[in-house]
């Protein structure tokens, strides 16, 4: 049976997550649904893999799965074939490759990149509803970065780990977080991009959350480094909703589709 990897792009608003579930709408059942119409072993109940799982609201602009067909399609045919297939869902198949059998989305994969974005102004957001956290003062980006560079290399982030995690260690190494800071109509966006091997779950909320307290003054950046040494969730500043983060992209070895997804 062929593999093939997807390079998918999704609106999570609509959705319970991306985890296929019975009686709730989701990313993966969505794509299953598409691929039943095109495939006998999807029909029959076959499920694809998926690099990560995200939460519900949260959005994709760089996921990727495989699946194995029961025909030999054309890449760039079963790429449009999916993509009618998915109408009118808010989901869209960008890219899909032949790859070796011994790939998997999951395990295959060396890092997961996400991006967060934190709109500040006093005036509702329009364009970017559902899209973006609004907060109404500006912040520190400055104070934001000298805290979040406590959280850099290999910790504990008991913290920051959602009590309903299901990793087997709390121990992860984060290789990246950067802040960059745009002008908007009236306001400011603040875009965090976030960079690992893996998650926790909840790890990126809890911490753009935290950061968001510093960025406001509530926290000095100090604070941060201590709520890490803590290991107690509730040292924790507040999870910040979902709807302004983005799975962005993820590593493989060898990108299977041969672009950068930075």
């Amino acid at each position: 049976m062929p593999r093939y990897a997807l390079l998918i792009e999704y609106d999570g608003t609509p959705f319970a997550g991306w985890q296929a579930q019975a009686d709730q709408p989701s990313v993966q059942g969505a794509i299953e649904t598409a691929l039943a119409r095109l495939d006998a072993g999807f029909a029959a109940g076959a499920r694809i893999a998926a690099a990560g799982r995200t939460d519900a609201g949260v959005h994709g602009t760089g996921q990727v799965a495989h699946a194995d067909l029961q025909r030999d399609w054309d890449p760039f045919r079963l790429s449009e074939a999916l993509n009618w297939h998915l109408k009118p869902a808010p989901v869209a198949i960008l890219a899909a490759v032949r790859v070796e059998d011994d790939f998997h989305a999951r395990f295959s994969a060396h890092e997961r990149r996400y991006v967060f974005r934190l709109t500040s102004r006093r005036a509702p957001v329009t364009h970017d509803r559902g899209r973006v956290w609004q907060v109404l003062n500006p912040l520190d980006a400055d104070a934001m970065r000298q805290g979040a560079a406590h959280l850099i290399g290999l910790h504990d982030f008991t913290t920051f780990r959602s009590t309903m995690c299901q990793s087997n260690s709390p121990v992860k190494t984060l290789d990246e977080i950067r802040i960059e800071e745009h002008q908007i109509p009236q306001g400011r966006e603040y875009r965090f991009y976030l960079r690992a091997r893996s998650f926790l779950h909840n790890q990126v909320r809890s911490i753009v959350g935290t950061l968001e307290r510093v960025g406001a003054g509530s926290w000095s950046p100090d604070r941060v480094a201590d709520a890490l040494a803590a290991r107690d969730r509730a040292s924790c500043g507040p999870v910040c909703p979902p709807q302004g983060l983005y799975l962005s992209g993820v590593g493989y070895p060898q990108d299977p589709f041969g672009i950068d997804r930075a």
